[in-house]
């Protein structure tokens, strides 16, 4: 691949000619790359010949690192009645609700099966390479295009008429295309590789949990460190036996006191705290005190959708200086005969088996796990707090080592988005 620049004649509008910074060598005395709409170079939602009786129903929440987790089959009556988009093999669905996810899909399937997608996505036909197309709507210009023309503030969208106007560059061959194509594919199949890696850890964890903790009915877990096989049965305890809990301060704009920095819903993910989006709102010493959080506290979501709420992680003092916590959230701050980190795992099994849904309020959109319920909630609980530790340090070290390769997975994509800002000229830069 060469990084030589081919300087060419102006294009017949009058603008310099587009060349990316690094091409592949046998395309370095080429033409330059021209902009074309979307509408020029895809079908945008191709009519439909009509559905067959059972199909695979695309949901674009399921993807991840370009691959389809979830496949079952449904029947055309059973169907969501949106699910008008029959996919043919080399379609790419693409997400037109919040499209900086990059959340998109190019449906190249192992197998006979019929594939639909929800027409609130759009179904993208490339009129030449489907991979290339599929590369070049992941390209940080193209994107910020796609956001520029999207509508509504929390949930922003395009429509496939604006869509089917946005701009990008083609090389002036089929081959470069292709060549572009399969170089970034190959980078897509390692980061697929990494992420399975990473699946297989969380799945390992999974089986791990079952392991070491009681299963519903039973006293003693089916697999015990040795140290511990002879030290009795778990006891059921509520949840406030084992620690205070309390609920954050609710959001009051006009109240009065100093503006103090808060966690909420959005910082607290799975086992992990995000401090890239934190707010502010008035409290007074008092409540600053009563609400703060502090290292070693164990943040839960209590409000969000059915299968995230009681999201847990540990707090270990990520934001610098003080910071409370707005009543989205539970803290539990766990007594001294309690092992915190114990708790925590305890808090995340409880999510992902569907303790917490279970025990949870209920609304259109989302679930809340209350304090009260929480604290009511009976778990099993090692009688030691040894042996809570001895499990905590297993499972942590699992989690210590799910981060690490999901930062390589994160390491992987940033070097694509490098090579892809490389290989794709920029109009913008052109222009400038």
């Amino acid at each position: 691949m060469s990084r030589r620049i081919i300087a060419t004649d102006p294009t017949d509008d009058g603008k310099p000619p587009l060349v990316p910074k690094l091409r592949f060598p046998e395309f370095r005395e080429a033409e330059g790359w021209s902009e074309k709409p979307l509408k020029a170079v895809a079908q945008i939602n191709p009519p439909n010949k009509g559905l067959p009786e059972s199909f695979i129903y695309i949901d674009l929440e399921s993807v991840d690192s370009g691959e389809l987790k979830a496949k079952k089959q449904i029947s055309r009556v059973g169907a969501p009645s949106r699910a008008q988009r029959l996919v043919e093999r080399g379609d790419i669905v693409y997400q037109v609700v919040r499209p900086y996810q990059r959340n998109n899909l190019l449906c190249e399937f192992d197998d006979n099966d019929d594939y639909v997608a929800s027409t609130g996505y759009a179904q993208l036909r490339a009129k030449g390479s489907n991979r290339f197309l599929y590369q070049s709507i992941h390209s940080d210009s193209f994107v910020g295009k796609v956001m520029a023309k999207c509508t509504g503030s929390n949930y922003p969208a395009i429509n496939s008429s604006d869509l089917a106007e946005i701009q990008l560059p083609f090389p002036p061959s089929l081959a470069e295309q292709k060549k572009i194509a399969e170089c970034l594919g190959t980078v897509d199949e390692v980061i697929a590789a990494q992420a399975r890696k990473v699946d297989a850890l969380k799945t390992h964890k999974k089986g791990m949990m079952h392991q070491l903790f009681p299963r519903e009915g039973e006293t003693q877990p089916c697999l015990r460190f040795p140290e511990f096989r002879d030290a009795g049965e778990w006891e059921e305890k509520r949840v406030d036996e084992m620690g205070e809990v309390l609920a954050g301060k609710a959001l009051a704009v006009t109240a009065p006191g100093p503006m103090r920095p808060y966690l909420r819903t959005k910082n607290v993910l799975d086992g992990a705290i995000v401090l890239s989006d934190v707010l502010s709102m008035p409290m007074t010493d008092a409540e600053f005190s009563r609400f703060e959080v502090l290292d070693g506290d164990i943040l839960l979501n209590e409000g969000q959708s059915l299968e995230l709420v009681g999201r847990a992680s540990i707090y270990r003092g990520e934001f610098v200086g003080r910071c409370a916590m707005q009543n989205q959230l539970l803290r539990f701050r766990a007594f001294p005969s309690t092992c915190r980190e114990f708790a925590a795992q305890t808090f995340q099994k409880c999510q992902k088996d569907g303790t917490f849904a279970g025990v949870a309020t209920k609304t259109t959109s989302v679930a809340h796990l209350g304090s009260s319920r929480f604290c009511a909630l009976l778990l099993p609980w090692p009688s030691s707090l040894p042996e809570q530790q001895r499990i905590a340090d297993c499972l942590t070290s699992l989690d210590a080592l799910i981060t690490a390769e999901t930062h390589k997975v994160e390491v992987l994509k940033l070097h694509k988005r490098g090579l892809m800002q490389q290989l794709f000229p920029s109009p913008e830069e052109v222009e400038a």
